[in-house]
Order: structure tokens, then sequence, then C-alpha cells
């Protein structure tokens, strides 16, 4: 495999894993133990890591060395207030051309989710997560808003300044599932008032106000 496609390789999971808070912020990213890791030359990790560099996901250390980017409390501020009006315009699209597959994925996106923390597998509960929210903004059917929501490389709330947590797991399975029960019952205020909750708790999680 050529050392382009596979820098990209393991650009999309660094990628992945910084996003859903697997790689907290802050974490040191060594270039040989990811080569290590993902089977593939320092060449290709140091391309991968360029390329998150470029998109701000991390930060190059003043005694060198790449890092996952810290946040502030304003960063968390301002990615909820992004994230909330990204979804609920995601859901106002959902509720004008319901899509009952779509809701099927949802649900089984929730059952994921449940078995994956059930088993204490932590990230692949991360993951779900965040592929429930992207399904919610790509399932609205809109190139623009699907394209602007990843080019905005919104990370999820699974840390405390810092440092990973999922104690509200419990919680956030009732909150996916009742966004996606208000979808099949056509209730869109409930949908976005479910969604407002969950991202202004996630906040407040991550600030450590709860």
């Amino acid at each position: 495999m050529k050392v382009d496609s596979l820098a990209n390789k393991v650009y999309v999971d660094l990628r992945r894993q910084i996003l859903s808070n697997q790689l907290v912020p802050g974490m040191r990213l060594k270039e040989d133990e990811w080569a290590k890791k993902a089977a593939v030359s320092r060449m290709a990790v140091r391309e991968a890591l360029t390329r998150l560099l470029g998109e701000n996901l991390v930060v190059f250390g003043e005694k060198g060395g790449y890092f996952v980017k810290s946040m502030t409390p304003n960063d968390i501020k301002e990615i909820r207030e992004l994230r909330e009006l990204l979804e609920l315009g995601a859901l106002r699209l959902l509720s004008q051309k319901p899509n009952p597959a779509l809701l099927d994925t949802l649900d089984k996106i929730c059952e994921d989710f449940s078995d994956m923390v059930e088993k204490g597998y932590l990230g692949g509960a991360c993951d779900a997560d965040m592929k429930f929210h992207e399904t919610l903004i790509s399932g609205a059917c809109n190139a623009k808003l699907l394209e602007l929501y990843q080019y905005s490389n919104i990370p999820l709330f699974h840390m405390k300044l810092g440092h990973l947590l999922m104690d509200d797991y419990a919680q956030t399975d009732r909150e996916h599932r009742q966004i996606v029960s208000a979808l099949r019952k056509q209730d869109l205020r409930l949908a976005q008032s479910t969604l407002v909750k969950h991202l202004e708790r996630g906040e407040e999680t991550a600030l450590g106000l709860i």
C-alpha cells in the first residue's frame, strides 16, 4: 500500500479517536508508537499528524512533538453552541421528510451504544455516540450541512477538561432514545428540547459543573 494511503488510514483513525475523546486533550501522539500500533512507517504517521495539525486538532509542542489540542471552558461553550445550531437544524429537516429507515438505523446505534457500555468497552461506546450525532446530520440529506459539520471537527464531551469520562452513559442512552422516539411521533418540539438538554448537560459535565 502506498505511503499516502497508509497516511490517510492513520489520519482517519486518529481523527475519529480525537473527536470521540478516546485521545484526550493534552495527550502526546508519539510517531514511533503509532507507527508500531498501525503497522505503518513513521513517515505515514507524520503525514497524518501534519494533516491533523492543519485542521487544528493537534498542536506542536514547545519542545517538539504532537499533542491533542487542549480546550478551554470557552472552547467547550462555543462547541456546544455550534453543535446546537447544526443539530437542531438537522432535526427540523428530518421532521419535514420522515425516514423510517433512518430511525431504524438510529435505534440500532442506540443498541450498539448500550451493548458497548454493558461490556465495558468505552472506546466503542464513544464511537457509537459520535455515530449517533453524525447520523442525525447525514440523515437530514443536506450535503452542505454535512460538509460543514465534518469540516468543523466537532468533538464530543466525554472529558472533563482533559480527563476522559463516561459515567453518564445511562442518561446519554435515555436522551438518544427519547430523540428517536420523538422523531417517530413527529414531535419536533420534544426532539429539539431533548437535544438541547443533552448538549447542555454535556457542556456542564465537561466543565465539572455536574
